[in-house]
């Protein structure tokens, strides 16, 4: 048998689909209503603490600052609060993807804010006028955004109907989007 090859068994690659940021969920979609109220809530937080700030006329790098809602401030952080918020703002007014990718961006910012800034309190060079309990606030707003743009995209166990699951498992999402239909057209006749 010269010449004859015996070809091994050409195994089935399982190719998954690639999540992009740049999918769009359904405009009616329950999770981009999730997004929107997410970034909607802490840009009400974020552009009043800076209202409130501005309010107090203190100095734009004022390193000692003044305390507002507990929190000390001065003229450079109230307006980085307010155009962060009003930021969020627009991802609230867009919504769906871009929402909660807006979320979980500043969400990892926040946090990483928190971080740059315990490392320069009681510092002289602290230009936000951070202090501990600025720190605290950095980590607990940077939580919740990534709460609010992470819920429904991350997750092991995820509902067969998610957009985020139907992208990651495409073929099993074909065989019950197949198996949905037969049923449908059993139950039409």
């Amino acid at each position: 048998m010269a010449g004859h090859v015996q070809h091994a068994p050409r195994l089935r690659r399982r190719t998954k689909a690639r999540i992009t940021f740049d999918e769009h969920l359904p405009v009616d979609h329950s999770l981009s209503r999730f997004y929107r109220i997410g970034a909607g809530l802490m840009g009400v937080v974020l552009v009043t603490f800076g209202i409130l700030g501005l309010f107090d006329r203190i100095g734009f790098f004022d390193t000692q600052g003044d305390t507002v809602a507990g929190l000390n401030t001065n003229g450079a952080l109230s307006v980085l609060s307010i155009c962060v918020g009003v930021l969020l703002f627009a991802g609230m007014v867009v919504g769906g993807n871009f929402a909660s990718t807006l979320n979980m961006v500043l969400g990892v910012l926040f946090i990483a804010s928190g971080f740059v800034n315990l490392a320069l309190l009681d510092r002289s060079f602290n230009p936000l006028a951070f202090r501990m309990q600025n720190v605290i606030f950095s980590f607990v707003v940077g939580l919740m955004l990534m709460f609010f743009g992470m819920y429904g995209r991350v997750s092991a166990g995820l509902p067969h109907d998610n957009p985020y699951w139907r992208a990651r498992h495409p073929e099993e999402a074909e065989r019950e989007q197949r198996a949905r239909r037969r049923r449908e057209g059993i139950s039409q006749e």
